[in-house]
């Protein structure tokens, strides 16, 4: 288990922008993003209480990003009110918001430098998608040296396999103790704050 006296934890909420919710995008993934929020704002009120980092890491793409010569259609593009924190979120003026332009966290931005600076040593991540950006957050701590935590209620894919497909791939892995799934109940009790 993760040790609670020893732990400093950040919370990394990603891409859970505007356009995730806008109904005209018709995103696969924004019916299973609207239930995660919920658990989310709890976790958020939970790490604030103890003056944890919580950092908003948000999809800032530019309309000739290469990403967009596959099926991905443009959105959250840098600058437009799409790309901001959705407004169904717990925002407070002292969090992170840290715009990325791709889908790992951690690249091209100064995540790891931000973080080190606050003594964090493990990564609670949250957002979407498991698949793509939660989970390209989460391996790039392991490459940064951090813990990482996939936190399965404030996780959300495009469709409920998939997510529980990618959290079942990581359960049990030789990357244990330094990866874990673990819902937000039992990161808090984990780090003694419950």
């Amino acid at each position: 288990m993760i040790q609670g006296t020893t732990e400093k934890p950040a919370l990394l909420i990603i891409d859970l922008v505007k356009d995730t919710f806008d109904a005209a995008n018709r995103f696969p993934v924004t019916p299973f993003a609207r239930e995660i929020v919920e658990p989310i704002n709890v976790l958020t009120a939970a790490f604030r209480k103890q003056g944890w980092p919580i950092v908003f890491s948000t999809d800032a793409f530019h309309e000739d990003d290469f990403i967009f010569k596959g099926r991905m259609k443009p959105h959250a593009l840098a600058g437009t009110p799409g790309a901001e924190v959705a407004d169904e979120l717990d925002r407070s003026p002292e969090d992170l918001w840290l715009p990325k332009p791709r889908f790992s966290a951690f690249f091209g931005t100064e995540l790891d430098k931000l973080l080190k600076q606050r003594g964090v040593t493990l990564c609670a991540v949250a957002g979407v998608s498991t698949n793509v950006c939660v989970l390209t957050t989460a391996m790039d701590a392991l490459c940064f040296d951090y813990k990482a935590v996939l936190l399965e209620d404030c996780t959300a894919a495009a469709s409920r396999e998939v997510h529980e497909q990618i959290l079942n791939c990581y359960r049990r892995t030789p990357l244990d103790p330094l990866l874990r799934v673990m819902n937000s109940r039992q990161l808090i009790d984990a780090l003694g704050k419950g």
